[in-house]
């Protein structure tokens, strides 16, 4: 997300090559907003009407989104609202606060106003029950920051409580909700790989490079028995959508690794894909297209295993993850807050 794909016509171009909808978060804007002057004007005239540099960073914010997503709109209206949407994230600072995130998410749906737009929740512990709470009142959302099967079986849970919640007092409005489970992919190998290389054993390093991918495997797996059990069999025959997977932070950390191997062996239905520019332009290249996400699934079981004989904790890693995942997330909204406040001196 950058004013200049806008303002240039990039999106259009993005559009025509196959992609189908567009993501964002704190560091993505803060990269945008600081490398840019197509902000000024508009900073300049919030900070002249007397807004906060908080509220003038969201100003400029939701006009970039709403502008992206009128761009989308044709794509989700052909594709009866599957496709085309483009995400905006609450603020960072919310992560560990339930209710914060609930009226937060609430007020950037009322503000954006665009039924492609979904709002982002990070998959905290405290953000579960706002993830149940804000899909219950018809929002659409993209849970991010999923780094385990557990914490992912958690979402789809909430996904599905939100929406029986919706079926309950306004069935009309079941069929027009989306969302998206954002399961990040790279940083767990990356983590992982440091782990496996300090205990040195060949058994360890035959491991780096694929925890990331089975434990995707794995969650596609429970992603395809979520949604064919019986509580979403009525779900779905009043027109509900499937909460799709999406795999995230797919570009390869390791410069030994092929770069499109979080692309490749990821395809397959329902699942989305989000990449960086250097990825898609990768894929677009030499990326192989089928349907790899339901292969070699028991090959990622005896890995998941494999690694738990090397004392790899999973669950452990995952929180470690999330947390510095959060605090990423913050550094680059409070920096670009700093930022925003000296330029308005």
């Amino acid at each position: 997300m950058k004013r200049e794909y806008i303002a240039h016509g990039d999106f259009e171009r993005v559009l025509a090559s196959g992609i189908r909808g567009l993501t964002s978060n704190p560091t993505i804007f803060q990269k945008a907003i600081e490398g840019s002057d197509l902000y000024d004007d508009q900073f300049h005239q919030c900070i002249a009407q007397g807004l906060t540099i908080e509220e003038t960073y969201w100003e400029l914010v939701k006009s970039d989104i709403v502008a992206a997503a009128d761009i989308f709109a044709p794509l989700y209206k052909q594709s009866g609202g599957l496709d085309g949407y483009v995400s905006v994230e609450v603020s960072p600072e919310l992560a560990h606060d339930t209710l914060g995130t609930i009226n937060a998410a609430q007020l950037l749906h009322d503000q954006i106003a665009c039924p492609n737009v979904m709002i982002k929740i990070p998959a905290t512990v405290e953000g579960i029950p706002a993830i149940e709470e804000v899909i219950s009142r018809g929002i659409n959302i993209n849970v991010t920051l999923i780094f385990s099967v557990d914490r992912y079986a958690d979402v789809m849970k909430a996904y599905i409580q939100g929406l029986s919640r919706l079926a309950a007092t306004a069935p009309q409005r079941v069929a027009h909700v989306g969302s998206v489970a954002s399961f990040f992919i790279s940083r767990v190998d990356s983590e992982i790989d440091k782990r496996l290389a300090a205990i040195g054993s060949d058994s360890a390093t035959q491991l780096m490079g694929k925890a990331a991918i089975a434990q995707a495997k794995v969650a596609y797996q429970l992603f395809e028995r979520t949604f064919s059990g019986e509580s979403w069999h009525k779900l779905s025959q009043a027109g509900a959508h499937v909460q799709r997977p999406l795999w995230a932070s797919t570009s390869t950390k390791n410069p030994s690794y092929p770069d499109t191997m979080y692309v490749d062996q990821l395809i397959g239905p329902h699942s989305v894909n989000t990449l960086p520019d250097q990825t898609m332009d990768a894929f677009i290249q030499r990326g192989t297209i089928s349907t790899t996400i339901t292969q070699d699934v028991q090959r990622a079981h005896e890995v998941w295993d494999a690694l738990s004989q090397c004392d790899i904790d999973p669950n452990e890693i995952a929180q470690q993850l999330e947390t510095e995942g959060v605090a990423s997330f913050q550094k680059s909204f409070r920096d670009l807050l700093a930022v925003l406040a000296a330029k308005a001196k």
